[in-house]
This record gives C-alpha cells, structure tokens and sequence, in this order.
C-alpha cells in the first residue's frame, strides 16, 4: 500500500497545474469526486444495512443470532486483505486493481439484491468485502499520486476523509429509507448501479500507477497480517453473539493476536514491507496515526450502537432512525468545510487534540441515553461528538505526514491509509461485541430485552468514550514532549 517518491504513470493530462498551491484544474477536481465515490460507495456498504437487519431477516429466514454475519461476511474481507492488496497493486498497477475491485464490488451486490437465502447473500457480502479490499488502498494510493505532496494533497485527503466519514451516516439515511419505501434489497440494487458508474467513467480519468521500482511482496508479512486481521475480526465478531469464554472466540482471538505480534516483527525486518513500521518512531507519525485509526473506529462505532438503540430500544422505524443521522450528515458537511480554517488557525495539533476531546464528551453523554424519549439527548450528543470527529479526521493526516523528507512522503501516507482503513473495519465487532456480551448476560438474569440491550449499548458508549479521551491526551502529551525534545 506505501507508494515511493517516484512514480511511473501512464501518459495523460497532468491534473494539477502547481503543487505551490491548492488550485485544482477541472481534471483534477473530475478525478477526486471519482476517487471520492467510490471510497463512498464503500462506506455506504458499511452502514447501510444497519437498519435493514430486521426486514433481511424475515425475508431470508435468518436468525437473530444469525443477523450479525449481514455485517461480519462483508467486514472479514475488507478489513483482511487491505494490505495484502494494496502491495498487489504496486506490483500490477494500482488502476488495475482498482477497476477489478470495483467490477468485483459491482456484481457482488447484484448477486446480494437477487439473493434467495442466507448462503447466497452472506457469500456475496464476502464478495462485496473482497472488491472493498482491492478498491480502498488503491484508490488512496491513485489519489495521493494524482496529487503532489502539499496544499493539493492536504486537500484532497480532507475531502476523501469527508466523504469517507459522510458515507457511514448517508448509509444509514438512505438504508432506513429505502427499507421502508422499497424494500432491503433496493439498498443493494443502488450499490450495484452506482459501481457500474463508477467502473465505467474510471478509465477514461485514471492513468496507470505503480512505483518506479517494482517492488517485491513481503510473503510473510501478507500472511501474517491477513491472517491475524481475518482471525482478530472473525473472534470478536462471534463473541458479539457467543460471549468471549466460548473456546472458539478464545483460539482465534489468540491465534489472531500472535499472527499480528509477528507481523510486527516481520515488518521492522523486512526490506520491503507492507507497511513501514520504523515512520512510528517517528513522533508526528505515530501519534497522528492514532488519531486517525481511534476517531474512525470509534465514531463508526457510535453510529452503530446509537442505531440500536433508536430502533430496538425507543422503537423508532427504519425512516425516523435515518433522520436522526440525517442531521449528523449536515453537521458532517458543515464541519468538513470549515475544519481547515481551524486548522489554520490554531495548528493542526490542537486541532486533532480538542476534536478527540469534543468527540469523547459528546460520546459520554451518549452513555445517558434514556429507556424512553432519549432522541433529543441522542441528537444533540451525536452532533457534539460529530463535530469533533470531523475536526480530527482532517486534521490527523497532516500531522502524520508533517515535517518529513519528500521521499518518506509516500511511506507516511501508507500508514494513515493503514490507520484509516483498519480503523473503519474493526471498530464496530470491537464496541458490538461488549454491547452485545452485557446484554446477553442480562438476558440470562431475566432482563427484558430492550433494557438488556440499552444496558449494553450503554456499555459499549462508555468505553468508546473512555478510549476516545485517552488517545487524546496520549497524542497531546506525546507530541507536547516530541516538541520539546527538539
């Protein structure tokens, strides 16, 4: 997924007319809202069953129990095999790829809207997982060598961390909306037409990218990270439903763990690995990369369980659900414009610190959710924390990739894709599984169900709050001594 320095690139117009500057030419706007769309077609997939689950249920004959699988046969893939297939695509060409994962994304959500029972659609939910796989990497690498390191790539990343961000919350809108009116099926039907647009304008902007130098795949890296990401995910997300003392849980949440211990040890070794480990000594990259990889998990993770809430707690429909995120959508907007003014004015190391802080009080106060008429405290929370996660997502790239040499440039990058990906993958099995463990606890004590499951909800908000602020006052501290120290 780390891209050098030097580029190779198919011949085409050039983009962008200076790197001096954020002006961007109509190319180079045409190629961002591309590479934008279908990073948001992705962070639509993440979210916009949510709220379907119920109505997909019934009509498939799945489980309760069962149901968690819509949302784990999709996150399995896409957060697995990240890394491996960003490395692929600087051996073969990242426009490959990139095409081959969203055809791949494309049919798979053709084969979900036709499904006709549990197998067929948990089997094109691994297929949509894979295309994501091959789509994100390759669409932040063509984006960062679109656009030359400065202004025109400190804007370009805003806009994609925008759009990324927005797309969890707009999925949720058009998943309870769509569920209603049309049918769950509808929401997969609009995933497949707006791939299709996207694979077919995508040739005809995108040049082929790799690095100068071919490099070569870092075998056993691949397999360990893939295989610890596969095994940590797959372990959380059966204990959502299982409880973590299960045996299975158990193993693979071990094996997992080991795989990703010596991916570590094989990455500080490896010549060329999948992802440069050693930029982490480096303070900005390593405290930057935490506040990308904690503002993403954590708010996709809010956004998750403030929806369980709304519907099995306060029964709201799917439609009355999707307005409340519909408000976070506008607040997103807002935010995501007006965020690098804020971080003009008082540096993007305060900026990404205080949105954290503003992200975990808003989060806390999610904790107080009532057992009945809780949407104006769910509302007012969600906006509070959404302002500081938007806040933090545009600025946490800047500080990983600040104050380095033009050729660590490439290498930085990789890690906030890294953070930013793995971060939008693991969150929500993380947050469901404790949520979901509590209740099921109470459930056995003879809670009723909706109360088992706000206890849940409850617990799942309060540690993501706790782990909110901590990171935000790791990063302060952590480059408050860094600056110091120079």
């Amino acid at each position: 997924m780390t891209s050098t320095s030097t580029e190779s690139q198919a011949s085409g117009a050039p983009v962008s007319a200076s790197a001096t500057d954020d002006r961007l030419t109509a190319r180079a706007r045409l190629t961002l809202l591309l590479l934008c769309a279908a990073q948001f077609i992705i962070a639509l997939d993440f979210s916009i069953l949510s709220v379907a689950l119920p109505v997909l249920g019934e009509d498939l004959g799945m489980g309760q129990a069962d149901l968690q699988w819509a949302m784990t046969a999709f996150a399995l893939p896409s957060g697995g095999f990240l890394l491996l297939f960003g490395r692929i695509s600087d051996l073969f060409g990242r426009r490959l790829l990139f095409l081959a994962g969203l055809a791949a994304f494309t049919l798979a959500s053709v084969l979900a809207a036709a499904a006709w029972d549990p197998a067929s659609f948990l089997t094109a939910r691994a297929l949509q997982g894979l295309g994501a796989a091959a789509v994100v990497p390759t669409g932040m690498s063509l984006l960062t060598t679109t656009f030359p390191e400065g202004p025109q790539r400190n804007k370009a990343l805003a806009v994609n961390g925008t759009v990324l961000s927005l797309g969890f919350t707009v999925g949720i809108l058009l998943g309870g909306m769509m569920t209603d009116q049309l049918g769950w099926r509808s929401t997969m039907a609009m995933l497949a037409g707006a791939g299709a647009i996207v694979a077919l304008v995508a040739p005809a902007l995108l040049a082929e990218s790799r690095p100068a130098e071919r490099p070569r795949l870092d075998v056993p890296g691949a397999v360990t990270v893939t295989g610890g990401l596969l095994s940590v995910i797959y372990a959380l997300s059966t204990a959502a439903d299982q409880g973590f003392g299960e045996v299975e849980v158990i193993v693979a949440l071990v094996l997992g763990l080991l795989l990703l211990a010596a991916f570590v040890a094989v990455e500080f070794r490896a010549a060329q690995p999948l992802v440069s480990l050693q930029m982490l000594r480096r303070p900005g990259v390593a405290f930057g990369n935490l506040g990308g990889l904690t503002t993403f998990s954590m708010m996709s993770s809010v956004i998750f369980l403030l929806t369980l809430y709304l519907q099995q707690v306060l029964g709201l429909s799917g439609f009355e659900t999707s307005l409340v995120f519909g408000a976070q959508g506008v607040v997103l907007a807002v935010t995501g414009m007006v965020a690098s003014r804020i971080v003009a004015a008082i540096g993007a190391r305060a900026t990404l610190v205080t949105g954290l802080a503003v992200q975990a009080a808003g989060t806390a106060a999610l904790v107080f959710l009532p057992a009945r008429g809780g949407v104006p405290l769910a509302v007012t929370a969600l906006l509070l924390a959404s302002v500081g996660h938007m806040s933090a997502v545009v600025s946490y790239g800047i500080n990983a990739t600040s104050g380095l040499t033009d050729h660590e440039q490439g290498l930085a990058t990789g890690l906030v894709t890294s953070a930013q990906q793995i971060g939008i993958t693991v969150g929500i099995p993380v947050l469901s599984a404790l949520a979901a463990g509590r209740a099921s606890a109470l459930e056995r004590t003879g809670e009723d169900v909706a109360a088992a499951l706000r206890a849940g909800t409850r617990l799942g908000l309060g540690v993501d709050a706790a782990l909110v602020m901590a990171a935000a006052l790791a990063i302060a501290v952590g480059l408050r001594r860094a600056r110091a120290a120079r």
